[in-house]
């Protein structure tokens, strides 16, 4: 397979196969859905030798699922603390558990998450590589918008999770996890396609998973940011590499 029919293919894993094979002038018929397709590699994230310090996280998280520290806690079914690894180099931030994570107990389970997945394998990661998590760790009534109060009480466990997994890259999901992370209350086409950084470690900022659902306009952008995302996640690893080496 050529490197070019690998990027399409690649692409189409997040734009959609219909979408992607029209702008390569190809047809795009049932036998060339991309799930169904055979032999394509995809780069794979790098395994993280890290001296992770257990005893730590697991007291930090007993604190958060028994937090009373702001009113969401008076109408969670349970803390949502994240899903995936912390033994990884790569973090994932959104703004707040949905429906589906607040019975779940587990980030990103829902529709947008089904699509975050897709994602991450699309830059060469499973989600069973990466930690997932939210700058709430509770489930905010209607789904509504995180209150500053709000994140002011659960940003603490965020900063703890960071500085516990060390990652070389974080992934903001949406304007609220931006905003909070960057301290900033730009729209996201102003956000995206940059490296930030917070608590010292590149970020990249992308429309929320939820967002592309709503607005498939929005695949093409965000395709280019998780680009980025791995291009910058790559540096910083050869960053540790070459550093240990020293």
């Amino acid at each position: 397979m050529s490197g070019e029919a690998r990027e399409r293919l690649v692409r189409a894993r997040l734009l959609g196969e219909r979408f992607v094979l029209r702008l390569a002038g190809e047809p795009a018929g049932p036998a060339t859905g991309v799930e169904s397709a055979t032999g394509v590699e995809f780069p794979t994230a790098v395994e993280i030798p890290t001296g992770f310090d257990r005893e730590a996280w697991e007291t930090v998280r007993a604190e958060a699922m028994v937090c009373r520290k702001c009113n969401l806690c008076e109408g969670r079914t349970t803390v949502v603390w994240g899903s995936g690894t912390p033994h990884t180099a790569l973090l994932v931030v959104g703004e707040a558990p949905g429906y589906h994570e607040d019975q779940r107990g587990e980030a990103f389970v829902g529709p947008a998450g089904q699509l975050l997945t897709k994602i991450l394998e699309a830059i060469g990661f499973r989600r069973d590589q990466v930690f997932i998590t939210n700058v709430l760790k509770c489930r905010p009534p209607g789904n509504a918008d995180p209150q500053p109060h709000q994140v002011a009480a659960c940003e603490p466990y965020l900063v703890r999770q960071i500085e516990l997994i060390d990652p070389a890259a974080i992934l903001a999901l949406g304007r609220h996890a931006a905003h909070t992370l960057l301290r900033t209350d730009g729209p996201m086409a102003s956000l995206r396609g940059r490296v930030f950084r917070y608590q010292g470690v590149p970020l990249v900022a992308t429309y929320h998973p939820a967002a592309l659902l709503r607005n498939a306009s929005l695949k093409r952008p965000t395709w280019e940011d998780v680009q980025l995302l791995r291009r910058t996640y790559d540096e910083a690893m050869e960053a540790r590499t070459a550093g240990g080496a020293a």
